[in-house]
């Protein structure tokens, strides 16, 4: 009786060391996998992230009051400080921007929020305001990674799709005709056509924004 309970001990006891450890293999599978996982959607995400320029206009705008070295510009009633002795009453050309808050999700694709328009600096002539416009919005054409094509149907009806990377790294999709779905399938790199929007005050930091094909 007492060598059958031993033995019943034995067992039960090898019984939860079995347990015990095919739970411990399936915890470390399971931290593994996640660790796996958590790595992959860190190396998917790319883009831009955080604060960059978006984009530059320039504008007629009327000098309102004077206030202490600043000025207020009309009809927005904005504020920017009066360097050049403007007098109220007297038309001036206005160069402001807008920049972008971009967050890229784990798919890699950016959440965009657009600030209100800023003024930066203030002209007496649009050519002088031009001049600063130009420098800072600069087209350029390129060669790029085309990431792949793709096409999708409903209805019967198909669209197609390219999607590229841009020399900052986000990746842009843009609609494309059967024809130019076709000539791409084939293509690893692609000629674009870019427009390199500075920062103001850092010139080195800038945003590259697709402005069409160059092929």
């Amino acid at each position: 009786m007492n060598k059958k309970r031993i033995w019943m001990l034995v067992l039960v006891v090898f019984v939860l060391f079995l347990i015990a450890r095919a739970c411990s293999v399936a915890a470390d599978k399971k931290q593994a996998d996640s660790s796996k996982t958590a790595s992959g959607d860190a190396a998917s995400v790319s883009g831009v992230t955080g604060e960059v320029p978006w984009d530059y206009q320039v504008r007629e705008a009327k000098v309102g009051d004077l206030l202490d070295g600043d000025m207020v510009l009309l009809p927005n009633n904005e504020r920017i400080s009066n360097d050049q002795n403007f007098a109220t009453g007297e038309q001036i050309w206005v160069l402001s921007s807008i920049q972008a808050t971009m967050k890229a999700d784990s798919q890699g694709k950016n959440d965009v929020t657009l600030s209100q328009w800023k003024p930066i600096k203030t002209f007496k002539t649009k050519e002088e305001a031009d001049k600063d416009l130009a420098e800072l919005k600069v087209e350029i054409k390129t060669e790029v990674k085309l990431v792949g094509v793709y096409k999708t149907e409903l209805d019967g009806k198909f669209r197609y799709f390219a999607v590229v990377e841009l020399p900052t790294g986000q990746k842009v999709k843009q609609p494309i005709p059967e024809e130019r779905y076709t000539d791409f399938k084939s293509k690893k790199d692609v000629q674009v056509i870019l427009e390199e929007v500075h920062d103001y005050s850092n010139y080195d930091q800038s945003m590259a924004k697709f402005r069409g094909w160059a092929e």
